[in-house]
C-alpha cells in the first residue's frame, strides 16, 4: 500500500472520528413528560342526586340540574369536573314534565339509550317518572324522544328516582313514591314492577319499603332513590332514608334472597341499621342518594354520592359530589365504611389514566 492511500485513509478515520466527538458533546435533552397523579381529593363537583352509566371504558354522569338534563362523558371519574356537559333535554315551558326536573339516570337497553327522570309542573304533588329514548350509538349526541311518564295503574301518584333491576333475563322499574294525593301525609316509600319495555310497566306493583326504622324517619318518613348494586349475581337495593332536609340522611339496604323474586316481598330482607352515614369530622352531613361503578380495569367496585359539608345546608345547592372505593366481605356483602374525609389523598380507581 502506497503512502498516498495510507495518508487518505487516516484522513476519513481522523474526519469520523472528530465529527462523532463534537456530536457527541451536545447535550442529550430528554423530552417532559409531567408525573402522572395518583390519587384525587373529595369533593368532586357541585351537584347533587350523582348517577354513573359505564359502557364500553367510558363512563357517563348526569345530576340534578333542575330545569333541564345534562349528561356527561369521561374515562376517568376522578376527573369528572373537568368533562364537559351536553344538555341533553331542555322541556317545552307549561308543559307537566317542564318544571323540577330531578335524579336522571342513563341506561342502554335493547340497543337504544333511556334517560329516567323525574319532573312536573311546578307543583310538588305533580312530580312523576318520565322517560326519553335516544337511538344514537353516543347519547351525548342525537335526537332524544319523549316516550312519556312510566307508571303503573295501581302506582299512579307521586313518584320520584326511577331506576332500572335486570336480573335473570327480566327487567324491574324501581322508584320511590308518595300515595297522599293530598300530601298530608308526606311519607315515602319504595315500589317495584315488571317492565314490558324500557318505558312500559306490566302486572301490578310491590312496595319494597316503607319507613319503618327511626333513622329513617328524620325530618318525616322517606326511603327513595333506589340503586341496584349486584355481586356475584346477589342482588342488593341501596336507598337512601330520612328528609334530604337534615343531616341525618343515610344510606339503608335491602338484599334478594338467593333465587328470590324481585316481586315478592318476602325474599327480600331488610336491614335494621343504616349502611352509610354523616361524619362531621369527614365534613359530610347528609350523605346519600348514590350510584355504583366498576374501575376502568374492572377490579374494584365504587360508590358516588352526594353530601353537605357543613351542618343544616338542606336539600339546597351546597350539596357536593363524593366518590370512594367499596369493598366486599367474605360473606358477599358490601361494606361501605364511612365517609372520607374533605380533602384526603385518595388512591385514584385502578386502571384510571
Amino acid at each position: 500500500m502506497n503512502v498516498r492511500v495510507i495518508f487518505r485513509i487516516y484522513i476519513v478515520y481522523s474526519l469520523v472520528f472528530w465529527l462523532g466527538c463534537k456530536s457527541s458533546d451536545k447535550p442529550v435533552v430528554e423530552p417532559f413528560v409531567p408525573p402522572q397523579e395518583t390519587t384525587f381529593t373529595n369533593p368532586l363537583i357541585t351537584g347533587a342526586d350523582p348517577s354513573v352509566y359505564q359502557k364500553d371504558g367510558t363512563y357517563y354522569y348526569m345530576h340534578t340540574v333542575g330545569n333541564a338534563i345534562r349528561l356527561w362523558k369521561t374515562d376517568a371519574m376522578s376527573k369528572i369536573s373537568s368533562a364537559q356537559a351536553v344538555t341533553v333535554f331542555t322541556p317545552t315551558t307549561g308543559q307537566p314534565n317542564s318544571r323540577n326536573i330531578w335524579a336522571p339516570e342513563l341506561f342502554f337497553l335493547d340497543n337504544k339509550w333511556y334517560i329516567y327522570y323525574t319532573a312536573g309542573n311546578g307543583e310538588d304533588r305533580t312530580q312523576r317518572t318520565w322517560v326519553l329514548e335516544n337511538s344514537n350509538a353516543d347519547p351525548t349526541t342525537g335526537t332524544w324522544i319523549n316516550k312519556g311518564r312510566i307508571f303503573n295503574a295501581d302506582t299512579d301518584f307521586w313518584a320520584i328516582d326511577g331506576t332500572v333491576l335486570e336480573h335473570n333475563g327480566q327487567r324491574y322499574f324501581l322508584w320511590c313514591g308518595r300515595p297522599d294525593p293530598n300530601n298530608a301525609d308526606l311519607t315515602q316509600n319504595i315500589y317495584i314492577a315488571k317492565m314490558t319495555n324500557p318505558w312500559t310497566l306490566e302486572g301490578s306493583s310491590t312496595r319494597l319499603t316503607t319507613p319503618q326504622f327511626a333513622w329513617e324517619r328524620n325530618g318525616f318518613g322517606v326511603n327513595e332513590a333506589p340503586q341496584v348494586l349486584t355481586i356475584n349475581n346477589k342482588v342488593f337495593m341501596v336507598y337512601s332514608a330520612s328528609f334530604c332536609g337534615t343531616d341525618d340522611y343515610a344510606l339503608g339496604m335491602m338484599s334478594l334472597n338467593d333465587g328470590g323474586n324481585p316481586l315478592n316481598l318476602n325474599d327480600w330482607v331488610k336491614r335494621n341499621q343504616p349502611v352509610f352515614t354523616k361524619k362531621p369530622q369527614s365534613g359530610a352531613y347528609g350523605p346519600g342518594h348514590n350510584s355504583f361503578f366498576k374501575s376502568p380495569d374492572g377490579n374494584e367496585s365504587w360508590m358516588i354520592y352526594h353530601a353537605n359539608s357543613n351542618p343544616n345546608q338542606g336539600c339546597a345547592e351546597q350539596r357536593n359530589v363524593r366518590m370512594q372505593k367499596i369493598t366486599i366481605g367474605t360473606d358477599g356483602f358490601p361494606n361501605f365504611g364511612e365517609p372520607v374525609a374533605i380533602g384526603l389523598q385518595i388512591t385514584k380507581p385502578s386502571g384510571e389514566k
